[in-house]
């Protein structure tokens, strides 16, 4: 068993000039990609096994904004967890715990017939999904401590770079596991699905026992004991740099749109395709990850990340609003393709100011008190619009009053309801971010980033053990 506690005689030199550091740093990130690769297939599988088995969008968005909100309760927490205990430990916590949940998602699903974990009035099915999606949430606290190890391990002035390459990966592994998702429900079934998953989970978990991150033990919070969720030392970290609440509530809004395609892009995807090939081209057109974050690891952000981030979310906007605008599928996965190009640099950006402006020992909190709010944003609106869709915006959408009324701009075809939904929340993220170019907050937190030429306010050495 991981102890939080564990000492180790390794001292920690200063931010980022560690040596070998980004040698370290892409071999945690490999580690990473591969764990995420696996709880994000697993999630994928379920999310498309659902759907195919009982034909309802509000199961599916059900399941993603359960996996939000639970990202959101347990955001915190994993914050404060990073901050306190070294990184490696905290990623191998992470991954044991992910590990045993796996294992009894799979233990579930060998004991009860696939009818009764389907059965959506049941208790099973709840469980059952309950405990995929808790194991793939737990992942988020080894993300969390991986941004810390951008700070820990990476030069300052490689920072956006550095989450150019997380980018790229996430955006590697979200393509992995689009094409093999699909390929293993249509081929497999849920059962060899979840195999696969609880094998690499486990050879994850080998293999980041064989790395070493060093790091000095974390100095002990003034005042002795503190509460497992350090809300108030969140919320001081947040405030201690002016202007980063704003940029986290104007993320929180974005996320807020965002969680229409959480709920609904895999229903509209799989009434165009067949499960096998939505996977593909799903896969295919997320390579756009894989581009943005390549390019952000090439060219970085500018000269101000806040600007570019808020530009950026705009396009995202008129691309959100047009790659449903018609029936046609090569327009859906193209815009998927544009669209994911943009992501890896808009998270690279909010990551990359976190780095800069705020003190390591507390940033694992900053990166926490982020990803909840952010995080809280998707459910809330994946949770309502499944329902409105499933009974009201979808059915209106194939009445001829729907057809009368907005085929004009929508035309005739398979799911016009959710292109309704997909324009008018495109169009409300263009709206939000040209507002937040206007704001006092904006231009304050624009002036500190640009002015603040080191990493983070200095840190005393950590305790050595």
């Amino acid at each position: 068993m991981v102890e939080f506690n564990e000492t180790s005689s390794a001292t920690t030199p200063a931010r980022g000039q560690v040596p070998g550091g980004m040698s370290t740093f892409l071999q945690i990130l490999v580690n990473t990609a591969v764990a995420n690769v696996t709880t994000s297939y697993l999630w994928f599988a379920l999310t498309f096994w659902v759907y195919l088995e009982t034909r309802s969008v509000l199961a599916t968005g059900i399941i993603g904004g359960a996996y939000m909100l639970l990202v959101a309760i347990f955001s915190m927490v994993f914050g404060t967890i990073v901050d306190r205990h070294r990184k490696h430990v905290v990623m191998l916590f992470a991954g044991m715990v992910t590990l045993v949940a796996f294992g009894i998602a799979g233990l579930l699903y060998a004991m009860f017939p696939e009818s009764v974990l389907l059965d959506l009035g049941g208790p099973m099915y709840w469980i059952f999904a309950g405990i995929i999606l808790f194991g793939a949430v737990i992942e988020n606290m080894r993300n969390i401590a991986l941004s810390t190890t951008v700070t820990l391990l990476v030069p300052q002035e490689r920072h956006a770079n550095a989450n150019g390459m997380v980018g790229t990966v996430q955006g590697l592994s979200f393509l992995v596991t689009s094409v093999f998702s699909g390929l293993s429900i249509g081929l497999l079934g849920m059962g060899w699905t979840l195999v696969i998953s609880i094998v690499l989970s486990a050879a994850a978990l080998v293999h980041l026992t064989m790395l070493r991150i060093p790091e000095d033990k974390p100095e002990p919070e003034l005042g002795g004991a503190s509460p497992l969720v350090d809300l108030r030392g969140s919320i001081r970290a947040v405030r201690a740099a002016t202007g980063l609440f704003a940029l986290i509530i104007f993320s929180t809004f974005n996320n807020l749109i965002g969680g229409v395609y959480l709920a609904l892009m895999d229903p509209y995807g799989l009434e165009l395709f067949p499960v096998e090939l939505w996977g593909i081209v799903l896969g295919v057109s997320s390579s756009g990850f894989i581009i943005g974050g390549l390019l952000v690891a090439k060219f970085g952000l500018g000269r101000n990340p806040i600007r570019t981030m808020l530009f950026l979310v705009g396009l995202m906007g008129i691309l959100g609003a047009m790659f449903t605008i018609r029936d046609w599928w090569w327009l859906y996965a193209g815009g998927i393709l544009l669209y994911m190009t943009l992501v890896p640099a808009v998270e690279a950006a909010e990551q990359t100011v976190i780095q800069k402006i705020v003190p390591f020992r507390t940033q694992g909190r900053v990166f926490g008190f982020a990803q909840a709010f952010e995080a809280a944003a998707a459910p809330i609106t994946a949770f309502a619009i499944a329902p409105i869709a499933q009974f009201l915006i979808i059915p209106f959408m194939d009445s001829r009053a729907g057809k009368d009324t907005f085929g004009w701009l929508l035309g005739e075809g398979a799911a016009r309801g959710i292109a309704l939904v997909f324009l008018v929340a495109g169009l409300a993220m263009v709206v939000v971010a040209i507002g937040a170019f206007s704001t006092k907050s904006y231009r304050l937190l624009s002036k500190q980033y640009i002015g603040n030429a080191v990493s983070a306010p200095a840190v005393e050495p950590a305790e050595r053990s």
